[in-house]
């Protein structure tokens, strides 16, 4: 007999409402929920496929301890009892920064990963923290940090309303949409046009997206910088400058970027000065506008100075907090919003990694480092010897998997939490599998602070969780004990360490509304069956919609929401400023510090060239980053891995379409089938991110079948943005020759089987 459950998607960043069909404890249907408040029943390939990812026969079930060199099937109470034995004696000899955490992308789209790993890295003490951000978005946070105070106080795209909008980067047809939550991102793109509004796309490549826009300029990778500094000088120069309020710098700021005339990018950027003029005049000219960048110009060498300008430009043309511009979200679980004023700031390099000096940032050092600071001896601190992976596969996600790869294998201690055995937790002495998503709780607290429209939802589990499987809040929790010295302690001791160090910050704020409460006694009110919901629950009532513990009757809380199942709508997005800022100044500071110390690097820019082919990523709709290689449902097609090249580069080169190519970069080679087409620009290649699966002692048996290659094999990890430690992964020079050996025979047959 089959019932449904509500259930809201976690495999990309639309966050969709989902109704699953379930048979007995299988979920055998996915589709939309057409009465959730904010995707109203749309779905993409992802979510369709919910109970083909929940029911993968590779996921993990049961605990893996490696004895004797093999990993071996275990109990919970032995798996924490090794970690404990593991990773203790390696803080207490060599000091908590010994001890490296990586987190990965999967972390956002869980409650356990936003809820659990805040404290175990300050219960660790650590410095050594690597995250997927800085192979991703760390310049935008830095941005974001410099301009705003916040390094999460970014603005998004008020997409519907807006009637011009300029995306550069950004493909969200195939990716959903980044650093804006959106469900049905592509029906807002054509709703904008339905209304008679304009989409600009400014892209090497002509992606889906390209093909929908009234305007695409296929700028040359890496230069997306040069081309908004530009658009910016003709603002100045035109007198088109309308900056939104509570603004400081913008005279400094025309002076800094004086001198980067459309002129004096054209050829730089291989844009016409003329385009480029008419992108910052038809952009000024608009009633309402917004400028959105993603990872295509945030994973190249000016990606903060980019991720600054793509804000600049919204702020001088007074798009920023504005209807139809660009606002700050207001998520439920925010914390209680202070008076508007002067805060703290944000600062940068407040530390530094052992090896290559990178600064921090958001406290994080560069993923690209995390080798060298494994397998390389200094006489500056201690290198990392014990490693702590949760939901992070950095061989593949990070420059140079090879080095890492055997850099994993020299640590004196690794645990992984992941429900798979792949091509990073293979190397741990213990894997912790986290339950399929069906039998997990779900809210977004990270998303909703990137939503285009106001709103909250929360779901319970689907299917109840099936024995032998321990919660991923409750394995989070008692591996935040087992490396802290209190191993055995009961795990709900975590949550209430949380909410008793919360509501006693709460009551001492003036602004709270439980200012002067006795916390013991808010605590006690707490609603929720377990302790995440009891967190869920508390945060809920502090928020900025919260009831504040009765002090708004008509306000949030737990019990509200699960009487709305399918959420609460709170409204579009409204201008918010001066609130969400944190500078020192209590203004938008225009022309930060670091910035303007940045420009002389974008300035000499102005005279590079690419000799050769110059690579760039690209994503799939039917797969997040390596996370979905494992299903049938969502490989093959269009989603293989391939070179991307055009036509006239493949004629010059010798490449035949469908043959092995081989492609060589500063980190190494790869060989894998070209595609022909002219949907990418001369002068470009491309290849997706994410595959690579062909290492032996992973167990992903359909991925293995077509592993592709890891295009981060390329990188040596040397190229960072240097303000954000960020990754660069696009724009930089690789060499493409055709592959004449036995490996161009597989490859070729392996593509004959596959189409």
């Amino acid at each position: 007999m089959s019932r449904t459950a509500l259930r809201i998607c976690p495999l990309c960043e639309a966050t969709c409402g989902l109704t699953l069909t379930i048979e007995g404890t299988r979920v055998t249907h996915a589709r939309g929920d057409r009465d959730d408040v904010f995707s109203q029943g749309f779905i993409c390939p992802k979510g369709a496929s919910f109970g083909a990812v929940d029911s993968d026969p590779d996921r993990l079930r049961t605990p893996l301890v490696r004895r004797d060199g093999e990993l071996r099937e275990a109990t919970w109470e032995e798996a924490f009892d090794a970690v404990a034995a593991g990773i203790r004696p390696v803080v207490e000899r060599h000091g908590p920064n010994s001890v490296g955490v990586v987190l990965g992308n999967p972390n956002v789209h869980t409650m356990a990963g936003a809820l659990y790993p805040p404290v175990l890295l300050a219960g660790l003490g650590t410095r050594s923290v690597f995250t997927a951000s800085t192979v991703d978005q760390m310049p935008k946070h830095v941005s974001s940090g410099l301009l705003f105070g916040d390094a999460n106080a970014i603005p998004v795209p008020d997409l519907d309303r807006t009637g011009h909008l300029l995306l550069i980067g950004a493909n969200p047809l195939e990716s959903n949409g980044s650093l804006c939550t959106a469900p049905d991102f592509p029906g807002k793109l054509k709703a904008l046009k339905a209304r008679g509004g304009t989409l600009v796309v400014i892209d090497p490549r002509r992606t889906r997206t390209a093909k929908l826009a009234d305007r695409h300029i296929a700028v040359r990778p890496g230069t997306d910088a040069l081309l908004l500094a530009a658009m910016a000088q003709v603002l100045f120069e035109e007198g088109l400058v309308e900056p939104a309020p509570h603004v400081q710098g913008v005279e400094e700021l025309a002076d800094a970027i004086r001198e980067f005339t459309p002129e004096a990018v054209a050829e730089a950027c291989d844009v016409e000065a003329d385009a480029i003029r008419a992108l910052a005049r038809d952009l000024a000219a608009a009633p309402a506008a917004a400028v959105y960048g993603r990872i295509g110009s945030c994973t190249v060498p000016h990606g903060t100075l980019a991720s600054w300008l793509v804000d600049v430009l919204n702020i001088l043309t007074g798009n920023l907090d504005r209807p139809g511009g660009a606002l700050f979200p207001q998520a439920a679980t925010d914390k209680t919003p202070r008076p508007a004023g002067p805060g703290r700031g944000f600062a940068l390099g407040r530390w530094h990694s052992r090896v290559s000096r990178h600064p921090e940032a958001k406290g994080e050092l560069p993923l690209s480092a995390l080798a060298e600071e494994i397998d390389t001896a200094t006489e500056e601190g201690e290198p990392v010897r014990a490693l702590i992976a949760v939901a992070a596969n950095p061989v593949l996600s990070a420059p140079d998997g090879d080095r890492l790869d055997k850099a994993l294998d020299s640590l004196d201690f690794m645990v992984s939490v992941d429900p798979y055995l792949n091509e990073t937790s293979r190397h741990a002495d213990v894997v912790l599998p986290p339950p399929p998503p069906s039998q997990s709780p779900h809210h977004d607290f990270a998303f909703n602070t990137l939503a285009v429209r106001n709103q909250v939802r929360y779901t319970r589990p689907a299917v109840p969780l099936e024995p032998g499987r321990m919660a991923e809040t409750e394995i989070l929790a008692r591996l935040i004990l087992a490396v802290t010295g209190m191993h055995g302690a009961d795990p709900a001791a975590v949550d209430q360490m949380v909410i008793d160090q919360t509501l006693g910050k709460a009551v001492k704020e003036p602004h709270s509304p439980v200012h002067g409460a006795d916390p013991r006694e808010l605590a006690a009110r707490l609603g929720g069956d377990t302790g995440p919901e009891r967190r869920l629950d508390m945060m809920l009532r502090l928020g900025p919609y919260g009831d504040g513990f009765g002090v708004r009757p008509d306000g949030l809380s737990l019990d509200k929401l699960l009487a709305h199942p399918h959420g609460i709508d709170l409204g579009p997005l409204e201008p918010r400023l001066p609130q969400p800022l944190k500078t020192r100044s209590g203004r938008v500071e225009l022309l930060p510090g670091p910035i303007a110390d940045d420009l002389p690097r974008l300035r000499a820019a102005l005279a590079e060239r690419p000799e050769g082919l110059v690579l760039v990523g690209r994503r799939h709709l039917r797969s997040n980053n390596s996370w979905m290689h494992n299903v049938p449902a969502l490989t093959g097609g269009s989603n293989r891995c391939t070179l991307h090249i055009h036509p006239e580069d493949a004629e010059r080169l010798g490449v035949e379409d469908g043959a092995a190519v081989r492609v060589k970069g500063a980190g190494g080679e790869v060989t894998a089938p070209a595609e022909v087409t002219d949907a990418i620009r001369r002068g470009v290649v491309s290849l997706p991110h994410g595959w690579g699966h062909n290492r032996p002692g992973t167990r992903l048996s359909h991925a293995s079948t077509d592993p592709g290659v890891n295009v981060n094999q390329l990188l040596d990890g040397r190229l960072l943005d240097p303000l954000s430690g960020n990754a660069v992964l696009n724009g930089v020079p690789v060499e493409v020759t055709p592959e004449t050996g036995p490996e161009a025979s597989a490859v070729t047959e392996k593509l004959t089987a596959l189409t």
